[in-house]
C-alpha cells in the first residue's frame, strides 16, 4: 500500500487494512483527488481496538495506549523484548508524536468501550520533533479539566513520559494505570457500544 501511496495510485484496503487506518491520506482514483482520512481512520482504529480486548469473560479493563513512535513506543519494545512482565489490558497504537495525537481520540475510545486511556510520549527536552510532548502536555491538562467537568473521572486518563530505554518504567506505568482503572471499574459512558 505504501508503494501505491508513494506512486500516486489508490490504495486497496482490502490489502492492507491497518496500513490504510494508519495512513491519514489516500489518492481517490474516481476524481484523482487526495482524499485525508485520517479522524476516520483513526476512531476506526480505536474501536477495533476496544473490540479485540473485550472478549474475556470476567470484567479486566480495558485500556487504549496513545504512545510517541520514538521513546514511548520503543520503550514498549524494549519491554517485550527483555519479557518483562505487565498486564496485558493495554491495546497499543502507535502516534508519530505525542503533540499530534488530537484529544477527540481519547474521548472517542472512552465512548467507544475502552475503561482508561494512556498517553505517554518522549521525556521533555527530548521530543524528536522539539516541542511535541510540550503541546502534548498543555492539552492534556486542558483535556484532564474538560473531562472533570463532562462527569469522567479524570484518573481514567493518564499521561506520562517513558524513553526508549526506559521498558522498565513502561512495564510498571501499564501496572499502575492497569490498577488505578481497574479499581474504577468498569467504564459507565459506553453509549450501549459494549
Amino acid at each position: 500500500m505504501r508503494d501505491n501511496i508513494l506512486k500516486g495510485e489508490a490504495a486497496d484496503p482490502a490489502n492492507d487494512a491497518i496500513d490504510n487506518r494508519i495512513v491519514g491520506r489516500t489518492t481517490d482514483k474516481t476524481n484523482n483527488k487526495i482524499v485525508d482520512s485520517t479522524i476516520d481512520k483513526g476512531a476506526d482504529f480505536i474501536v477495533d481496538s476496544v473490540e479485540c480486548i473485550a472478549d474475556s469473560k470476567a470484567w479486566e479493563p480495558k485500556i487504549i495506549a496513545f504512545l510517541c513512535n520514538w521513546c514511548s513506543y520503543a520503550g514498549a519494545d524494549l519491554a517485550g523484548t527483555s519479557r518483562l512482565q505487565y498486564p496485558p489490558n493495554i491495546r497499543i497504537i502507535r502516534v508519530p508524536c505525542s503533540g499530534r495525537l488530537n484529544p477527540l481520540f481519547i474521548i472517542k475510545a472512552l465512548i467507544d468501550g475502552a475503561d482508561g486511556v494512556m498517553v505517554s510520549g518522549c521525556h521533555p527536552g527530548d521530543c524528536h520533533y522539539l516541542s511535541g510532548n510540550m503541546y502534548a502536555r498543555r492539552r492534556f491538562t486542558i483535556l484532564k479539566k474538560l473531562i472533570t467537568a463532562a462527569g469522567i473521572n479524570p484518573d481514567r486518563v493518564h499521561f506520562t513520559w517513558v524513553s526508549a530505554s526506559e521498558g522498565n518504567r513502561f512495564a510498571e506505568v501499564v501496572a499502575e494505570v492497569t490498577n488505578r482503572v481497574r479499581k474504577l471499574g468498569p467504564n459507565d459512558l459506553t453509549g450501549g457500544n459494549e
